[in-house]
């Protein structure tokens, strides 16, 4: 299979291609396509030839780490030192000195990779109807890999014509236009979502409002409101309803529901292995040494969680919000004495993913939600304010969220919190921390709303430049055409 590159973006060979193994049936472009999933998994990481690569929804250098440990979510960690104290502090600079292993940058390859790939299907025998669903497929995970890439570096080089694969064009490692590299993202998802089912033949293959949940995100982040509401619109009309019991989304048996659009899907007792199925991590990273779980008896906490809520965090919820019932700020632990704040808990345990499946001490299955009505709502919400609010609508689509989730005690939106655009939009921030808090969605928003600073400051954080900067290694093989990220 076609695949990555050493320098420059040339595509790399996963084994050899010849005329009697390339892809000839559908069957085959099926399994093919198959390639384009490798990123958008939960798993430890997955080979690559420039080195060990991470997915998106690694445990570590994965969305909740890259997204959500430099926030205002969490706390600093300090208990395994080097790349969980720097990222859960917001500081990116160690990553000048980054290798190939573990390195987001590195898809830039995966995109190549991606680009033969529809080639290679644009030009197969099949039928057009299954050219144009496995190249939706092929296009959302060009797409979903671009917004990502986005939002760590700002635009980056990448091959999307399949006739400069092979050429000169590869060396060329000059950052396109922001604007360009935008809209090559918005033309992938837009095309993705035109053409992708809403109901996946097999479940965790990409679908529509996945496609729609990224077009959206895509335009928020760049404050293009008009075109996010309008997608925001299109997505409300699916047919997906809140679920009014939240802690229902993150368990196993409830995870296939009304309200998640598309979730990576796990499976119970995995070790994280390539080959393997997806695992959910989050106990084993989230439970302190002494706490007594479920299934996870043992996690890998030295003592503290090297995740952990911060009690700012904690204390911004009203204290009769459902949604805060998952972060537990006392519980007495395996010697029978009560843990809390008082006497030394550095932060409430994150137990969103509830450890009740499976063997002992063995990773749990309960799927991670990457599309969730809630968060479109509140996004949609969002952009009305943006485009003419506060209105009664906007207001109304928080309160769905939050009376859903929350539950009636905490009553609606308070007034004072609507009386103006730019008040009504921190409050907007407000609910989708409570409500999105652990789903690797934090610092986005908090740039968005021009937050990212101040709310770092509150937990003891400072905040350098958001983005990460690109390691040394690549701006020298591209003899001066790669810019470093501003601010390193």
């Amino acid at each position: 299979m076609v695949s990555g590159c050493k320098k420059g973006l040339e595509p790399e060979i996963y084994g050899t291609l010849s005329t009697t193994n390339f892809p000839k049936t559908e069957a085959d472009f099926t399994n093919y396509t198959l390639e384009v999933y490798k990123p958008f998994q939960s798993k430890f990481g997955y080979n690559d030839p420039s080195g060990y690569q991470n997915d998106w929804f690694s445990p570590e250098y994965g969305d909740v780490m890259l997204f959500d440990y430099p926030s205002d979510i969490c706390n600093i960690f300090t208990g395994f030192g080097g790349f969980f104290t720097q990222f859960s502090s917001a500081t990116f600079t160690f990553l000048i000195n980054q290798g190939k292993t573990s390195n987001h940058f590195e898809k830039i390859r995966f995109i190549t990779r991606i680009t033969q790939i529809i080639d290679d299907i644009s030009n197969s025998s099949i039928s057009e109807a299954a050219k144009q669903s496995l190249i939706a497929e092929a296009r959302m995970s060009r797409g979903w890999n671009m917004y990502y890439l986005l939002q760590l570096y700002g635009p980056v080089p990448v091959i999307l014509d399949a006739a400069k694969i092979n050429t000169d064009a590869e060396n060329n490692l000059t950052r396109p236009d922001r604007a360009e590299f935008v809209s090559a993202i918005i033309s992938d998802l837009t095309f993705a979502a035109a053409n992708l089912p809403k109901t996946a033949a097999d479940y965790g293959r990409f679908n529509q409002a996945i496609a729609l949940t990224v077009l959206m995100r895509t335009y928020m982040n760049e404050k293009d409101f008009v075109n996010a509401e309008k997608t925001g619109r299109q997505i409300m009309t699916l047919g997906y309803a809140l679920v009014t019991d939240y802690a229902s989304l993150f368990q196993e048996a409830t995870e296939v529901n009304t309200e998640t659009m598309w979730a990576v899907s796990c499976m119970q007792n995995q070790d994280g292995a390539e080959n393997h199925g997806n695992f959910n991590w989050t106990t084993f990273y989230t439970y302190p040494k002494d706490y007594p779980g479920n299934k996870v008896q043992n996690s890998y906490a030295g003592g503290d969680a090297p995740f952990s809520a911060s009690w700012v965090f904690y204390d911004s919820f009203n204290p009769a919000d459902n949604r805060r019932i998952l972060l537990i700020a006392s519980y007495t632990n395996k010697s029978g004495v009560v843990i809390n704040r008082s006497n030394g808990l550095s932060g409430p345990v994150i137990a969103k993913y509830p450890d009740q499946g499976g063997n002992t001490n063995s990773f749990q299955g309960n799927d991670f939600p990457k599309a969730r009505l809630a968060d479109v709502m509140l996004m949609l919400a969002e952009a009305i304010n943006q485009n003419s609010g506060p209105t009664a609508e906007a207001i109304g689509l928080v309160n769905q969220v939050r009376l859903a989730h929350g539950g009636a005690a905490i009553g609606g939106v308070p007034a004072a919190a609507t009386t103006d655009k730019a008040t009504f939009d921190l409050w907007i921030l407000k609910e989708q921390g409570w409500e999105m808090y652990f789903e690797g969605a934090r610092k986005t928003d908090l740039v968005r709303h021009g937050q990212y600073g101040p709310a770092l400051l509150t937990v003891g954080k400072t905040a350098g430049p958001y983005l990460l900067p690109v390691p040394t290694y690549e701006i020298t093989a591209s003899k001066g055409t790669l810019t470093q990220t501003p601010g390193y």
